[in-house]
């Protein structure tokens, strides 16, 4: 299955400064490997050492926060968009 795969600013260096990337696979845990696999070091900066989503980045299926899906085995259906979001903290 092929989707877009919205890519941050500050991961832009590993896509050639593409800001949508096309990945295929039936979940996102697949689509996350094909995007490793064709924009390498993208991967560590999305999961963390024990494969699982990097607490600060959250990752949308369409519009749906994959942590309240079924994280990386949320299915990615045909011409989905992934956002992935590094969250932003501040304060005063």
């Amino acid at each position: 299955m092929s989707v877009t795969v919205r890519i941050p600013t500050i991961l832009r260096t590993y896509t050639d400064g593409k800001a949508e990337v096309a990945a295929d696979g039936a979940t996102l845990g697949e689509v996350l490997a094909d995007l490793e696999k064709n924009h390498t070091g993208i991967g560590p900066r999305v999961l963390d050492d024990t494969g699982k989503l990097r607490r600060f980045v959250n990752v949308y299926v369409n519009d749906d926060d994959v942590r309240f899906a079924e994280g990386l085995d949320t299915a990615t259906p045909d011409g989905a968009g992934i956002s992935i979001i590094p969250a932003v903290a501040g304060g005063c």
